[in-house]
């Protein structure tokens, strides 16, 4: 018997080794301090309610109660996740907590005390608990507090090495970062003020920061508090406001800095960079409601043609959030899928964490989609039920040199991704488009219009929901303005710009992501979907920007107007007269319902557009691009 005993101990011994191994050691410790907290707390309890004395009588009732106790609240404390908080970085809400968890111990207690006969346990003087609950939050509170007044002095010591600065946005979120910032050595900065959009009072503080003056007064306060820094959260200030601050802070030398938005964790280091030329977007990001989207793709196969593109891997990027079951890679260009591929199965890890029931697992497919054999074999062994395509050329010039490819890869190979969708039961197929394809004077542009169209006819005849999306210049996207520019501003100029009355719609990256996921997620077949970009910005404008951003005089790059290129048109257009426009539920996303035109006469003219793209009959496929799409006709009649 005396064996079983001793076994079914080490048992438990063994559990609790166990249970404090799994746990990184400054859990384990914050347990161990609780417990000794809990422990000094109820002692002084029993030691308070008996006249500052601790006599036999004191013992009895402390002995017997004192494991019971301690296993409550250690309980309540544990549910309450008090040992995974870091005590360095005490809050309010910290004290709160530490409250609402020794109210609950407190009632469980009471509880457990007013049914002590039938639990088999020691009676206690309510008095006793009721001391227990006050010295259990000032002991555990004072623990927190201290723990944090040490950390914030030895903390706010030595920081000459760091450089000063000022914060721009005087409220509790402002608050906290700065709190943050000031409190860690490696945070390289330590701000010295706030600055605020509005009026205030003389002598406000915020976390004992001084608000100091207006963003207007920065040079001014500046110059008074020797400070080169100028500290901001991305997306505090409009476009506007933040190009009049970048003004003020480039015209005085001064060092504008952003901090990424969302949740700051004080135990990390904020990732504090410089500005991207997204930050001087001429209007608001928008944010498009992803609700629905997660019933859209959690648990789905995906498939991302083109995924190795600047949209097509930010797609992926934003699709592994929602969880599918598969993200099928598809892409020409290994190199690109390769490091892709790296980078997804990285952001999966921290996305997830291992919380998520869905362990999407990631394919890589090179192949192209004009190979009718092996988008079927993709097809056949991935079934994918939701289909992004990505996968075009883009470059204007360039397919005004090379129309036959241009054909072939954008209207065929669309043809031939969206026949193997219709065949093999894919729920949605969703075109990624462009502003080019309305009223176009590209052969690029008129590509992507035929593709729209074929899209659009087939959905007529299939199950599929076959969707369009269409919007403008993407900022940074491989190839477009903003790298070119940043290159010729880096070798010292000129940036050539082909006429400085021409206009285009921006958005970012993300942006374009958004619509194509919005898209598809409510999408009813049939439709084209736009975001509003808000008004066009001149090419020129845009150039100027990026000159300050490099933080150069607007005189010192010279800007050359070069003349347009083939193709190119002075203004972009997002619909065409003859598309019918139909409402949304988001505010900033507009859909439009194409012409209706034969589904067998529509594919009977592209068959004919490949067989002279084939057979690399330029001259006539120029011809009958014309006649397909009247608008691109008229432009070469000018």
């Amino acid at each position: 018997m005396a064996k079983v005993e001793n076994r079914h101990r080490l048992t438990w011994l063994g559990y609790l080794r166990n249970f404090v191994r799994r746990r990184p050691v400054w859990i384990t410790a914050t347990m161990v301090v609780h417990l000794l907290v809990f422990l000094t707390s109820f002692f002084l309890a029993v030691f308070f309610r008996f006249d500052l004395t601790f006599s036999a009588d004191a013992f009895e009732v402390f002995y017997p109660a004192v494991f019971v106790v301690l296993a409550v609240k250690m309980i309540v404390f544990y549910v309450q996740r008090h040992f995974r908080s870091r005590w360095f970085y005490a809050t309010v809400k910290d004290l709160q907590m530490v409250i609402y968890s020794a109210a609950v111990s407190l009632l469980v207690l009471t509880f457990a005390d007013a049914y002590h006969k039938f639990l088999n346990l020691p009676q206690l003087p309510r008095s006793i608990l009721v001391i227990d609950f006050g010295t259990t939050i000032m002991l555990l509170g004072g623990v927190r507090l201290s723990l944090r007044f040490l950390r914030e002095n030895v903390a706010t010591r030595g920081v000459d090495h760091l450089s000063r600065a000022f914060f721009v946005g005087a409220n509790s979120h402002g608050g906290k970062i700065v709190e943050i910032i000031n409190t860690r050595k490696d945070s390289g900065f330590y701000v010295v003020g706030f600055l605020t959009r509005h009026q205030y009072k003389a002598g406000m503080q915020i976390s004992y920061i001084p608000i100091l003056g207006m963003i207007d007064d920065l040079p001014r306060l500046a110059s008074k508090h020797r400070v080169h820094d100028i500290l901001i959260v991305a997306g505090t200030l409009a476009g506007p406001e933040f190009r009049h601050l970048h003004e003020i802070c480039q015209k005085h030398s001064l060092e504008l800095r952003v901090i990424p938005a969302g949740d700051i964790v004080p135990s990390r280091k904020i990732p504090i960079r410089e500005i991207d030329i997204n930050d001087l977007l001429r209007r608001e990001p928008v944010k498009l409601d992803t609700d629905m989207i997660s019933g859209r793709i959690r648990g789905r196969r995906v498939l991302v043609t083109g995924a190795g593109g600047s949209i097509g891997s930010e797609i992926c990027r934003q699709l592994l959030t929602f969880e599918p079951s598969e993200l099928i890679l598809l892409g020409r260009g290994e190199n690109r899928i390769f490091f892709l591929q790296r980078e997804l199965e990285a952001l999966k890890k921290t996305i997830h964490q291992g919380n998520s029931s869905i362990n999407t697992k990631i394919y890589t497919v090179i192949a192209n989609v004009v190979d009718v054999q092996r988008i079927k074999e993709v097809f056949e062994q991935f079934h994918p039920e939701v289909v992004y395509h990505a996968a075009a050329h883009k470059h204007v010039p360039l397919m005004e040199q090379n129309i036959c490819e241009a054909v072939y890869n954008n209207v065929y190979g669309t043809g031939v991704v969206a026949m193997a969708a219709d065949k093999y039961g894919t729920e949605r197929f969703v075109l990624i488009s462009t502003d080019k394809a309305v009223n176009p004077t590209s052969v690029m542009g008129t590509t992507k219009c035929l593709a729209e169209r074929f899209v659009n006819t087939f959905s007529q005849k299939s199950k599929t929901k076959f969707i369009v999306t269409r919007f403008g210049n993407v900022l940074g996207s491989a190839g477009s303005v903003v790298p070119v520019f940043r290159q010729q501003i880096q070798q010292g100029g000129p940036i050539t710009i082909t006429d400085r009355r021409m206009t285009r719609f921006f958005m970012t990256i993300p942006e374009a992501a958004q619509l194509v996921l919005e898209a598809s997620a409510f999408g009813r077949g049939g439709e084209i979907f736009v975001l509003d970009m808000g008004e066009p910005v001149k090419i020129i404008d845009l150039a100027h920007d990026m000159v300050r951003l490099a933080g150069l005089p607007e005189e010192s790059i010279e800007i050359v107007e070069i003349g347009m290129r083939p193709g190119e048109k002075l203004y972009e257009e997002l619909y065409s007269d003859s598309e019918k426009r139909l409402p949304t539920k988001f505010p900033k996303l507009f859909a439009a319902e194409a012409r209706c035109f034969d589904v067998e006469e529509v594919q009977s003219q592209i068959a004919d557009l490949v067989d002279l793209s084939r057979i690399g009959d330029e001259k006539r496929l120029r011809a009958q691009l014309a006649k397909l799409v009247p608008e691109y006709g008229a432009h070469l009649d000018q």
